[in-house]
């Protein structure tokens, strides 16, 4: 049984670990491997070196929505691509654990699986989404 006094910050910590997470992604991607070195890596690999920069936009864009709680659910679903593309094209090939040479597709997968969840959960607390649906309505409700 869900415990709805309780599942609303569940979401929220949730929709907070997955943004920040894919903050981390693109800080590492800008900060240490160079957008220009993130696009040499994409290249090697046979996918467009264009995709990095792409790439790294929608991880940045995803962090903030979902930090935020904006269109929370249609960004968490969104992202999943993100971590599929990562598994086909580099960590899927070693194998199943992330500790693994060139990291299995342990973690990745895990983390598209969390982004469903976050996706079938919703905004949780604390949301700009469910604040700007609740202002729409003319009322001003608790936002979980």
């Amino acid at each position: 049984m869900i415990d709805s006094r309780t599942a609303p910050y569940a979401a929220l910590l949730l929709r907070l670990t997955l943004g920040g997470l894919f903050l981390a992604h693109a800080g590492l991607k800008l900060f240490v491997f160079s957008p220009a070195g993130t696009a040499k890596f994409f290249g090697s690999i046979g996918l467009p070196p264009e995709l990095a920069y792409f790439t790294i936009t929608a991880e940045i864009l995803a962090a903030i929505a979902l930090i935020l709680g904006v269109y929370t659910r249609w960004v968490a679903l969104a992202a999943v691509p993100i971590l599929l593309g990562a598994i086909f094209t580099v960590h899927g090939s070693a194998g199943f654990f992330f500790s693994n040479p060139k990291g299995g597709w342990e973690y990745p997968a895990f983390w598209a699986v969390t982004l469903v969840i976050q996706a079938l959960l919703g905004d949780g607390a604390y949301a700009l989404g469910a604040l700007r649906g609740t202002l729409a309505g003319g009322q001003l409700r608790s936002a979980h």
